[in-house]
């Protein structure tokens, strides 16, 4: 059986047009296999987050903020749905589950209730698409995704195990049986215990992933508000450019270095089975983007990608002693527990400096586990510029302006670590 799997995010599912857009996609599609793996609406998991946040410091806006992501949602439905009542039904019963959580003292582990009150996202917006492809006269069939992708219990952060997932996923073919579309929810697994996991944000595009590597999918296709994969990010740069094709390899290379278009996991499972995959505008679905597949390498223009809210940790020893390999042993176990990537780092003698994505709380606390053996001294809120297929204007270009902190230049890649610095002028009167 030949099976697609599309992914929607939540730029397109943020409104009932964008839903509507969605189901024109999916009837102009049918007579296909597709598994459709969908994002929360628009901005909810940002909302969600809030909930979250004001439930552990004891807001009294925590219902409140809940109830308008309740209203949201239904009224998502009333616009969507000629008779809108079982669907909110179904959608209230999701809430309700929130609501038992909010009514008890905040667990211990605020990963683990994060976990539970954000994924609620996908499976409210999941519902209501799948309500009106229904009524659109969709063959199609809602699946919690929670009973296929198994994961470990690193909340916000879960890692799939993949031999039971895949096990899992076996007995899905056969609803295609009597259905078109299989509607499923991504960022979402469940662990041994059943308990929700997520796997990081933005991570519907690898649940797409596993789908397609689980069930040797004929293609992915991934529905983005750009054209496909570009030079770099619209929202910063003028006069980019659409990369029609990419090898695997590359689109590795640009999502490790922090390229937003596509999760970092998603390529390696679809690379180990061969598995095309495109990057669609959803505004125009005849395109086809950028086709990311087994190309031989090909020649690329500069691709600039930049990650915002970046940390430089200086780490040397209190005793002011050589960092050694058993130092970096520690240092690196630690940056392991607390989830802080390492997206460059230096080794000197008497000094370790590393630039990780600044997430305050785990800083605070990857600190506090550094102990007395160690000193740390940190730079924040500075930007990680990364240049594939650099050229020497272009570097000079993106230096200008800023205090450079860090810099490496490799044969294909430069990145370069930079706080930006106001303008000085010269006061008039002197």
């Amino acid at each position: 059986m030949q099976i697609k799997v599309f992914k929607f995010g939540g730029a397109s599912v943020k409104d009932s047009d964008g839903i509507k857009n969605v189901g024109k996609i999916l009837s102009d599609s049918q007579g296909q296999k597709i598994i459709v793996v969908v994002s929360a609406m628009g901005k909810t998991t940002n909302a969600l987050e809030q909930v979250v946040a004001h439930f552990y410091n004891g807001s009294d806006q925590t219902q409140v903020l809940l109830d308008n992501i309740k209203k949201a949602h239904f009224d998502m439905a009333d616009a969507l749905l000629s008779h809108s009542e079982p669907l909110k039904a179904e959608l209230n019963d999701i809430f309700v589950e929130i609501d038992w959580i909010l009514e008890e003292s905040p667990h211990e582990d605020y990963d683990y209730t994060y976990d539970q009150i954000v994924s609620i996202g996908e499976l409210l917006s999941s519902r209501i698409l799948n309500a009106y492809l229904t009524e659109l006269g969709l063959k199609c069939t809602w699946q919690d995704v929670r009973d296929l992708v198994r994961t470990d219990n690193t909340y916000r952060d879960a890692r799939v195990q993949w031999d039971i997932t895949q096990q899992r996923m076996q007995p899905v073919t056969r609803i295609f049986d009597t259905a078109d579309f299989i509607i499923t929810q991504g960022f979402i697994g469940s662990t041994s215990e059943n308990f929700t996991t997520t796997l990081g944000r933005e991570g519907s595009d690898y649940t797409a992933a596993i789908f397609s590597y689980c069930l040797d999918a004929e293609s992915m296709h991934i529905w983005k508000d750009v054209p496909g994969v570009l030079t770099g990010d619209p929202t910063l740069f003028e006069n980019v450019s659409l990369l029609p094709r990419l090898s695997y390899k590359e689109a590795i290379e640009m999502t490790y270095y922090g390229a937003k278009v596509i999760h970092p996991k998603t390529i390696k499972p679809l690379q180990n089975k061969h598995i095309p995959m495109y990057v669609r505008p959803f505004g125009d679905p005849k395109s086809y983007g950028t086709l990311i597949s087994d190309e031989v390498e090909l020649n690329y223009p500069p691709v600039i990608v930049i990650e915002h809210r970046q940390a430089l940790l200086h780490i040397s020893t209190n005793d002011f002693s050589f960092v050694a390999e058993h130092h970096m042993s520690h240092i690196f176990s630690l940056l392991a527990r607390h989830r802080l990537k390492v997206n460059m780092m230096r080794n000197t003698a008497i000094s370790f400096t590393v630039c990780v994505n600044q997430i305050d709380d785990r800083i605070v606390r990857f600190e506090k586990d550094l102990g007395n053996e160690f000193r740390l001294v940190r730079d924040n809120d500075l930007e990680l510029i990364t240049i594939r297929h650099y050229n020497e204007g272009i570097l000079k270009d993106l230096k200008s302006g800023n205090l450079i902190l860090f810099e490496e230049k490799l044969s294909d890649t430069a990145q370069i670590v930079v706080k930006k610095l106001p303008r000085m002028r010269r006061k008039d009167n002197v």
